[in-house]
């Protein structure tokens, strides 16, 4: 499924709709990124065995990933803003391999934190590039191409604690590696990606639609702080309580209800897909009814 630069890669119609081939492999990029992030929360039972943690060094392997995916996609996306990198998505997967396969056999706590810190650069250097990519992919319809985009991430972050439970559980921390197909794959994606992007901005320039130009030139400086500001509480307050319960739901599970380390995984599958269920169901009805409503 890789695409070719060349020949393979995915162009945008003459219509300017949306380019379903390049939406479609993006969103399958995402699900494997999120894949990769999933599993670190979907072993923690195995670490805290193997390593002797306690619930505190949980949290700061938790922390640690999530800064770095999330403080730093700011830097990138400012960065990205003014010097579009089409082949960073190429790197980024990169730093989320290196970072799989030191998970994979890491013997140390401080090993474990490092491994960590290079998949949530990974994702932060994933996330800003190809929500572009998405964006102008969309054809227009933006709210269906960024569900499409979100849904192959949560799809992938419903799945991990179903992998870990059936593969990593009974084949042990090593057999993380194996999953370094997956991001080898996402790799190569990623370039066929990268080169129709790279194609598409020099094409169109890289600029936003003349009417979204048009709408933003009119609005205040202090309406779109205000804007970016509800819009972060909102972000950061999902955020919080969707990290904080997958990180211990299933020491929640095993504690209370006694359940096996793969029993409270299936468990927290059904919660993540529940997750998935609404960002499919939120992008129509959003193109539908306005973004605000949906919100």
């Amino acid at each position: 499924m890789a695409l070719d630069a060349k020949s393979s890669a995915p162009r945008e119609g003459k219509s300017g709709g949306t380019v379903v081939a390049v939406l479609a492999a993006i969103s399958v990029c995402h699900m494997f990124n999120d894949v990769i992030q999933s599993l670190i929360m979907a072993i923690y039972p195995m670490l805290k065995s193997a390593l002797h943690l306690d619930f505190s060094q949980i949290g700061l392997i938790t922390f640690t990933f999530q800064c770095t995916a999330s403080l730093l996609q700011p830097v990138v996306g400012y960065y990205t803003d003014r010097y579009p990198t089409p082949y960073s998505l190429v790197l980024g997967m990169g730093s989320s391999l290196t970072g799989l396969l030191l998970m994979a056999f890491a013997t140390t706590y401080a090993t474990v934190l490092a491994a960590a810190a290079l998949i949530g650069m990974g994702s932060s250097v994933f996330h800003p590039e190809s929500s572009r990519v998405a964006r102008l992919a969309s054809g227009g319809r933006h709210g269906l191409a960024q569900s499409v985009f979100q849904v192959g991430g949560n799809f992938g972050t419903s799945i991990g604690p179903l992998l870990a439970a059936f593969i990593v559980l009974p084949y042990g921390q090593h057999s993380l590696a194996w999953f370094s197909l997956v991001a080898l794959i996402g790799m190569l994606l990623l370039t066929g990606i990268g080169a129709w992007y790279g194609r598409t901005i020099k094409r169109n320039g890289h600029r936003a639609p003349g009417h979204e130009l048009e709408a933003i030139s009119q609005l205040a400086r202090s309406k779109v702080r205000r804007s970016i500001a509800i819009l972060l509480a909102l972000t950061f307050s999902k955020h919080f309580y969707l990290v904080s319960i997958t990180s211990f739901y299933i020491f929640y599970l095993i504690h209370t209800f006694h359940l096996s380390v793969q029993s409270a995984q299936l468990y927290l599958f059904i919660f993540l897909g529940s997750v998935v269920a609404g960002t499919v169901i939120g992008g129509p009805i959003g193109d539908r009814i306005g973004t605000r409503r949906v919100i």
